[in-house]
Order: structure tokens, then sequence, then C-alpha cells
């Protein structure tokens, strides 16, 4: 009888020892130092510049394909929309189609003199974007605005085509024989320097960008806490994810994460991941991203112990 009270007691003993060192936080609390994305080498860069061209540094519309829509405006300005688009496009890798939907559009192009835009705009004389959202990348253009108030005078669409190229995010130019000149005058020429910048621009695909930045991680005992940003760098919205934590290249943990827009990011908190060998050197957080994206690199981040 005696035996098996000890035996009992000595199990219940060990018990407890072992439920306080694995589930009962002990030991020092450890801070994880600041990380970075990757290994410091990008594979995408952009690295052309066009200075003073652009309302923004590198605006571009999430696709090649652009929509627009023409309301209100007379046969003779309705053609030299039509042939400014034309003449872009013949210039250029941009392709413009009406859009079957008003209000679908992501080119608007109007003649009422009276027409407002709301919000948080930016006309430039008669045309501009109009909703711009910006990245580390680009500055991506969702939506512009041509407001064509006089007929072109001239042969070449000079008037629809300065407008279009502001709603394609360029500003006006110094140089009186440019089309983006302020002043218009059947003259003005549209040299090979905007074309092929479009090009160029338009050249980096539809794609997504899932960037980590701004991780931090603190261990308790047993216990991992981690607070990590999403943001999304790229063109278009991205589909779902998972972001895996890694203790000492052991997989503790998987978060299932909601897609993210353009421009916008997730604050990602994880509380209390338990780990089975107590504290760790090395926090690694990985972005597991099934479709392509512009950079890998930056889908992970590790943070070593301060």
């Amino acid at each position: 009888m005696g035996w098996k009270i000890f035996s009992f007691f000595f199990f219940l003993i060990v018990v407890l020892l072992l439920v306080f060192y694995w589930i009962i936080p002990v030991g020092r609390i450890v801070n994880f130092g600041q990380g970075t994305s990757g290994d410091g080498n990008s594979n995408f860069t952009l690295g052309n510049s066009t200075e003073g061209m652009q309302f923004y540094e590198n605006m571009r519309y999430q696709n090649k394909d652009i929509s627009y829509k023409i309301e209100g405006c007379p046969i003779a300005k309705m053609d030299e929309m039509n042939r400014a688009f034309q003449k872009i496009g013949g210039l250029t890798v941009l392709t413009f189609y009406e859009a079957s939907v008003l209000g679908e559009e992501e080119i608007s192009i109007t003649c009422d003199s009276s027409a407002k835009v709301e919000g948080r705009t930016f006309i430039a004389g008669e045309g501009g974007v109009t909703n711009v959202t910006a990245t580390d990348n680009f500055n991506v253009i969702f939506n512009g605005m041509v407001l064509l108030l006089r007929e072109g005078q001239c042969s070449d669409p000079i008037v629809g085509t300065h407008e279009l190229l502001h709603a394609l995010g360029f500003d006006h130019s110094n140089n009186q024989n440019n089309i983006m000149y302020p002043t218009i005058n059947c003259g003005q020429t549209l040299g090979e320097d905007i074309p092929s910048y479009i090009n160029w621009l338009y050249s980096f695909p539809s794609l997504p960008d899932l960037s980590l930045e701004d991780a931090s991680a603190t261990t308790n005992g047993n216990y991992l806490d981690v607070s990590v940003t999403l943001k999304n760098e790229g063109l278009i919205d991205s589909g779902s994810a998972k972001l895996i934590v890694y203790a000492d290249e052991k997989n503790v943990k998987e978060l299932d994460v909601l897609p993210v827009s353009v421009g916008a990011g997730r604050i990602l908190t994880l509380t209390n991941v338990f780990l089975l060998r107590g504290s760790a050197d090395e926090i690694k957080l990985s972005v597991d991203y099934s479709y392509n994206e512009f950079n890998k690199d930056n889908n992970v981040i590790v943070l070593n112990a301060n």
C-alpha cells in the first residue's frame, strides 16, 4: 500500500515538473533585433529615371490595356480623342479600348466645362490623374480624366494627345516645341523620350509584390510573440498567402493571410507561440505565396537575438 502511495506522489511530482518546465514561462526574456528582408540583393529594381517628366515618379496604370469612356462630347472632339488614342497606341505598347459600362472606365473623357472632380485629385490643366496609390516601386494610377474645352485646330491631334498624356501621368515640358508645353500650337511634336519611357514602364508585368517589413519578436521562456507588417508594393492585388514562423529553422506556427490590396498592408501579430525547445537564437518569418510576384527576396525576414 505504501509503495503505491509513493509511486502515485512520485508520478504526480514528475507531471507537475514537466508542466512547469514546458508550459509555465520560465527563463529570461529575449528581444530580437530589427530584421531586414531577404539577403539585400533584390532581383527587382527600377533603374530608369524620369525626373520632372511625370507628376510623380514611375506613374502607370495597372495594365497596358487601358479602358476609357467619352461622354458629352461633339463629334469633332470625339474624333480628336480617338485619334489621340490611336497616336499613343501606335507609338507604344499601350492599348486603349472603350469601356462597356459607364463608371467602370479608367480614363474618363468629358467636354462638359462644369464637370467637377471630387475628393483628393490632381488635375493638371485639362487632363490629369484622379486616383493614384503610391508604392515603393510605382505610383499606380487607377483613374484619370480628360476635359476637352476646345476643339483641336491642327491636323495632328495635339490637344487630345496633350491631355491624354496628362491622364497617363505626364507633366508639362519647358520645351516650346514639345507637345507637352503648356501653350499648344500646331508645330509641336512628340519626341521619342515619352513613348520610350512608356514602353519601359509598361514592360513590367502586372504582378503583386508582397513584402515583409517592421518585424519584431520577443521570447519569454517557452513562448514567442511576433509582429510584422505585410505590404503589397506591386501593381495588382495579391491573392491569399501564408505567414510561416521559424524558430532556429523549425516551423513553429503558420498563419493564413487574406489578399492585400495595392499599396495596402496588414499588421500580423502572433502571441504565445509555444516553443518546444525553449528560447531560440534566430526567428525567421517567411511568406508562402504560390503565385508570381516582382520579388521573392522580400518575402523573408530574419531576426537575431540581442
